[in-house]
């Protein structure tokens, strides 16, 4: 069989659940690693880690779903805002995001990562290091005139409205 045949017989909406799937798997393994890193090591070397993934990952992740929507060199902050859409966890998370000029609001509304680990009695994941070369590194991916910013994300939350907030700014 060549790659990719079996998905040919599946309908719309088989697709649309196995993208689903494939999403929550992807997280799963991400969350998997990183808390077999936490438990052997500690949080500190968990999050170095977690971080040296991103650097590499949130780039080829950009370019990715940039070529697979077209968008130009410069795209903008509709570009990026169209790129969101597309991350793995797009799926997953509810979020929003609001363009205002030449910045855009990103806001994670409800974090799966995050209730997952307050359901298992964990401590609230302090992303906050890691989004910054997560999103920051995808931004700039998209379009290397956009900056972006940590407006509230644990450990420190400024916006109790959501799980975390993000500014990106077109820097023309």
């Amino acid at each position: 069989m060549r790659p990719g045949e079996s998905l040919e017989s599946l309908s719309r909406e088989q697709l649309l659940e196995l993208i689903s799937l494939y999403s929550k798997n992807w997280l799963a393994m991400d969350g998997v690693w990183f808390q077999s890193v936490e438990r052997k090591r500690g949080m500190e070397e968990a999050m170095y880690h977690d971080g040296e993934a991103w650097k590499r990952f949130t780039v080829i992740e950009a370019r990715r779903i940039k070529a697979f929507l077209g968008l130009s060199e410069h795209p903008g902050l509709e570009g990026l805002r169209q790129a969101l859409s597309f991350r793995f966890y797009a799926n997953l998370n509810r979020d929003e995001t609001i363009l205002n000029g030449n910045t855009l609001l990103y806001r994670t509304l409800e974090c799966r990562v995050q209730r997952a680990r307050s359901r298992k009695g964990m401590e609230l994941h302090p992303c906050k290091p890691v989004g910054l070369i997560e999103y920051a590194g995808f931004a700039r991916e998209i379009d290397d005139r956009i900056t972006c910013r940590c407006v509230s994300c644990y450990p420190e939350v400024t916006d109790e409205t959501c799980s975390c907030a993000w500014l990106f700014t077109l820097e023309e």
